[in-house]
């Protein structure tokens, strides 16, 4: 436990090098988080430690400056090249997510530090030529590494010495139970061991005494969720034709600013709503599982750089059976259950970092706490801030009355967290008349058409990406996925908002362009995070009032 009396510490502080400070210094960031400045001394001291920090709390650059900073000591003593360290996560796209980190620590020491991702799509010959070289780190999946061990192409019994898991306890929700345990008999008797986690559940509880030795439980006095102060919760009560229509409302009345995130509990729902927000002009792309993964990571990083402001994603994995509850005991066979054109590997409300997010939107309240909890760890991290909004029908209402309970209790207040977003349906009738009729414009039919065009136009242009943007790095930009699909008939007049329709409420307030827009609906990352800090302002809501208070 961390002792609150205990003087904090910065990075120049803690002795660490000064090419790491440098890329540090370039990420931007000024002081190091709570996790960060606990952990760093202990890791660097050689300690086996247990991390127990909340999404966005910044456990990575826990983990990696350490093992970056011993790798360099190493070797100012020893030019035996030689594989020390090995990091495992749950999901390729984490795998990336975590190269893309060691990227910017290491700018100023990348000709020291070698690091291989086995979650890349490469040719066999080639990896099996770079694991030969054997590089410092590797970063992989357990049931990658374990292939790689078991046909021969790595090892590391004598090499070893630091392992770190991290996002423990998403290992067991993905399948990967047996291969984390046929993984020890190829690491040697003595190691770091290093167990990053969101939560301590008895999976992980159970990991930890197979990996760790003596370790120091760093189980920071936070709680799951950002606080009240630095992340807001609303609900709407609505049904599926108006939860589409309030939808559409808040976009395009702009009541909703900076990038947001809209979840969803499968990915047919990401393409019917995209396809729905599309009739309006109202751009989104959509990150899924069906795609590869260079694809999902280049949809991220493109929503990461400003050059659209609306993602929408799925958590497919977690509710292919609504039915199916997730005990520990029925993971593997519910993974098995997965498609096969799903990537079993790819996960979207849990770790991949996301940036600038202002909002994520639950279009389809999650079925669970957890899932709640990160989904909304997306936005509010690090020290921004950001918003919740859940739209509700009847059937969701337990999840809704769950989520509340938690919320009063987790933030310790008895504060009313979870804010009724008030929203009159019949202010904004007309807007409701042209939401239904889009919405049932998207039939079965146009979502399986446009599923299938998506993924035979990405499957194509995958294998000459690669090359083609190394060479061209400025055509990057041409590749866009908030494209629009065209599956369903547009209606140009549905893209502008007359002014006839606006509610009186708003009409002097929003300022609304009545036309089409010809500045696009898109962010810069360096504008700051707009957020809705009070409900929609619409009719019953004084917003005058509103602002004076």
């Amino acid at each position: 436990m961390c002792d609150k009396n205990e003087k904090s510490l910065n990075f120049h502080q803690m002795e660490i090098d000064e090419r790491i400070l440098k890329g540090i210094a370039k990420l931007g960031w000024i002081r190091p988080t709570l996790i960060q400045e606990k952990a760093i001394p202990l890791l660097l001291e050689g300690k086996d430690v247990l991390v127990r920090a909340r999404t966005g709390s910044g456990k990575t650059a826990a983990f990696l400056i350490p093992i970056i900073q011993k790798i360099l000591l190493s070797k100012q003593s020893s030019n035996i090249q030689k594989i020390s360290v090995v990091i495992l996560v749950p999901s390729k796209d984490l795998c990336h997510q975590t190269v893309k980190v060691m990227n910017d620590l290491t700018i100023k020491c990348d000709r020291l530090i070698r690091y291989v991702d086995l979650s890349a799509k490469m040719d066999k010959t080639a990896l099996k030529h770079m694991l030969t070289e054997r590089p410092d780190i590797i970063v992989s999946t357990p049931a990658k590494i374990a292939n790689e061990l078991r046909e021969g192409n790595l090892n590391i019994k004598e090499s070893l010495h630091t392992l770190i898991i991290d996002e423990a306890d998403l290992m067991f929700s993905f399948g990967f139970e047996n291969d984390l345990k046929s993984l020890l008999k190829y690491f040697p008797s003595v190691y770091q061991s290093i167990l990053s986690s969101a939560t301590l559940e008895k999976d992980v509880i159970s990991l930890k005494k197979i990996v760790l030795h003596n370790p120091i439980t760093l189980k920071l006095e936070e709680p799951d969720m950002a606080p009240a102060s630095q992340l807001s919760h609303y609900h709407i009560l609505a049904e599926e034709l108006d939860k589409a229509a309030v939808l559409y409302t808040l976009f395009k009345l702009q009541l909703i600013k900076g990038k947001s995130i809209i979840f969803v509990n499968s990915i047919d729902r990401c393409y019917r709503l995209k396809l729905f927000l599309e009739q309006f002009a109202i751009r989104a792309c959509i990150l899924n599982s069906e795609l590869p993964v260079n694809v999902r990571c280049h949809t991220v990083n493109q929503f990461n750089q400003g050059l659209y402001d609306i993602i929408i994603a799925s958590d497919e994995i977690h509710i292919l059976d609504p039915k199916v509850k997730l005990r520990r005991q029925q993971k593997r066979t519910m993974m098995k259950q997965i498609p096969k054109q799903i990537d079993a590997e790819a996960g979207v409300s849990r770790g991949i970092d996301f940036q600038f997010v202002s909002n994520v939107i639950n279009f389809d309240f999650p079925e669970n706490v957890n899932a709640y909890i990160h989904r909304a760890g997306r936005t509010a991290r690090g020290n921004s801030v950001g918003n919740v909004l859940s739209f509700v029908n009847a059937e969701e209402k337990p999840y809704l009355y769950k989520v509340h309970e938690y919320l009063k209790t987790g933030l310790a207040t008895e504060e009313d967290i979870m804010k009724n977003y008030s929203f009159k349906m019949e202010e904004v009738e007309p807007f409701r008349y042209r939401a239904r009729d889009a919405w049932r414009s998207v039939t079965k039919f146009s979502i399986r058409e446009t599923r299938i065009k998506e993924i035979k136009t990405e499957l194509m242009n995958s294998e000459k990406l690669k090359s083609f943007f190394d060479e061209n790095p400025r055509d990057l930009q041409a590749l866009r996925h908030d494209r629009t699909l065209h599956t369903i008939k547009i209606q140009e007049h549905l893209s502008s908002v007359p002014e006839y329709i606006l509610p009186n409420s708003l009409r002097h307030i929003t300022g609304i362009s009545t036309g089409v827009s010809k500045k696009s609906h898109s962010s810069s990352k360096k504008r700051s995070n707009e957020v809705i800090k009070n409900p929609l302002m619409v009719a019953g809501i004084d917003y005058a009032k509103k602002r004076r208070a």
